[in-house]
């Protein structure tokens, strides 16, 4: 007897959604990789920036709980298709963010609050833009791959989509210096914003639910269905939250996302910024080793979404197999232990760690993921993920914020022991002077050099305290850029520490809530 060819169309969606998600971390990334850059122009403590990731985390994580059901409500083709024009417009005003602060700030001067400094204000709001589009992706994609893939496939599916996660971060470093190098960082925004608009075309043409869709063969139709839950008569009305969070199998999900996604977010928003705090790199300098690093997580991604197969394979229910390949996951990223104890040999041995950590998170994303498949039908699968997602992106706002508080703290102390050691070196006068120097950006942002280090002063800025003395400000910075990375040092272990250890401590609870396989068919 001939075998039914089946046919591969799914695949093809597949593909629509890992260019999506690429798009997706292009955009999300071009702030960060950008950051050396802005800080010194705008005077940005790590604070600041973390106000202004945080912004964007605590948006996404309100917007993902509703952008699920907005998914759910309006279909995924559609459902897609706006999440998208809403994020690239987000990431192309971000090139107009001191315009938009400007404004935003005489209003906020009008109704009588506390101005928040102009830079800072503008590219919060843009952000914020960014993430309420963004937070449409992983709920659309998700749903897009329960509706074209059978229960078998999906982490497979889900890794191979989720990797373009990866490609975005590996063509950001790429692209991003180089752009903002000969054009301007507002031309970087523009640029990389306006590729989403290139996508939603091949998504409109392309895309149709698989019962409509013309292009899918009834054989790989039936293929797709082949595990189709069956519904219960009378069940059709929408799933409200608090039912959905009356089970063990959402709380799994909620927590396991709270609890690692923040890793992910730091290292996604910080690592550009620990390459320049510890081994002084910025611009092109970046580029090879992020790109590096962000290829390694490609492995995690495609071979996460596998692993778990091998599992079911040998006879284990969905969730089992994917259960025992997650904790065999989140062994991996203890490696990041080792990041600062080791870096001094070489900042590739840090690259290299930390990119294991992070490819374990990939392989632990595609995976997480899929359990809502696993269990949930259909129809509520865009709805939890929503839910999960805004516990994801809260537990991003508290790494972030967690983050530059501590980072900000240990740069203060080498700030604050480098002016003492001027001081004893004979330099008094010279501390005195510049400390009573009344500092301000040229966007009206009040500077103070004991919480900014001189290497970050805005160059007007620098400039004004240089001319006090050229000599012993290069002599003051020279003392101040060891004693303040040394300091950084110590942040950066803390923050490696939480990160290493995440993935272990999500495991053991979410396997203490579902120790058992169990399809949830009362919905």
């Amino acid at each position: 007897m001939n075998q039914v060819k089946i046919g591969n169309y799914r695949w093809t969606i597949c593909a629509l959604l890992f260019f999506a998600t690429t798009v997706n971390y292009l955009d999300r990334q071009v702030l960060s990789l950008l950051k050396p850059t802005l800080e010194e122009q705008f005077g940005w403590s790590n604070s600041d920036y973390a106000d202004i990731a945080a912004v964007f985390q605590f948006t996404y994580a309100i917007a993902m709980l509703f952008a699920g059901r907005f998914v759910d409500k309006l279909g995924t083709k559609w459902g897609y298709g706006i999440a998208i024009i809403v994020w690239s417009i987000g990431a192309i005003i971000h090139a107009y963010a001191i315009t938009i602060g400007g404004s935003l700030s005489s209003l906020l001067t009008t109704l009588g609050l506390t101005a928040i400094p102009v830079s800072i204000l503008g590219f919060m709001f843009s952000r914020a833009v960014l993430a309420i589009g963004e937070a449409g992706n992983f709920p659309a994609a998700i749903k897009a791959t329960a509706e074209y893939h059978p229960k078998k496939e999906r982490s497979l599916a889900t890794g191979i989509f989720n990797s373009g996660a990866n490609v975005g971060a590996i063509l950001a470093p790429i692209s991003v210096p180089w752009i903002a190098s000969h054009w301007g960082w507002e031309t970087a925004f523009e640029i990389i914003g306006a590729i989403g608009f290139l996508w939603l075309f091949f998504w409109l043409v392309f895309y149709e639910s698989p019962e409509k869709q013309k292009r899918l063969g009834a054989a790989e139709l039936t293929y797709i269905n082949s595990d189709e839950e069956q519904t219960v008569a009378g069940k059709q009305e929408k799933v409200a939250w608090l039912k959905l969070l009356g089970y063990k199998q959402t709380w799994s999900f909620v927590i396991g996302k709270f609890m690692t996604d923040g890793v992910w977010w730091f290292f996604l928003f910080w690592l550009p910024g620990y390459l320049k705090d510890q081994y002084g790199m910025k611009g092109p300098d970046i580029t090879i080793p992020l790109a590096v690093l962000y290829s390694m997580t490609m492995v995690g991604s495609i071979g996460g979404g596998w692993f778990p197969k091998h599992f079911i394979n040998k006879g284990y229910s969905p969730y089992d197999g994917r259960m025992k390949a997650m904790l065999m996951i989140a062994v991996f990223p203890l490696v990041v232990l080792l990041a600062q104890p080791f870096g001094h040999y070489s900042y590739w041995v840090p690259v290299v760690l930390i990119g294991v950590g992070a490819s374990a998170h990939q392989a632990w994303s595609a995976n997480i993921f899929t359990t809502v498949s696993d269990m949930f039908p259909k129809r509520a699968i865009g709805s939890v993920v929503g839910i999960g997602g805004m516990a994801g992106g809260l537990g991003g706002v508290l790494i972030t914020k967690i983050g530059g508080w501590i980072f900000d703290s240990y740069a203060h102390k080498g700030i604050g022991e480098s002016f003492a050691k001027f001081k004893e070196l004979g330099n008094a006068d010279f501390i005195n002077q510049i400390s009573s120097l009344q500092l301000l950006s040229k966007y009206g942002d009040k500077v103070n050099l004991a919480t900014m280090e001189l290497s970050k002063l805005p160059t007007e800025v620098a400039a004004k305290v240089k001319a006090i003395n050229p000599a012993l400000f290069d002599q003051l910075l020279a003392v101040q850029k060891p004693l303040v990375q040394s300091n950084m040092t110590v942040g950066y272990t803390i923050m490696f520490a939480y990160c290493a250890v995440a993935y272990l401590l999500a495991w053991f609870i979410m396997k203490s809530l579902v120790p058992k396989y169990k399809v949830i068919n009362d919905l």
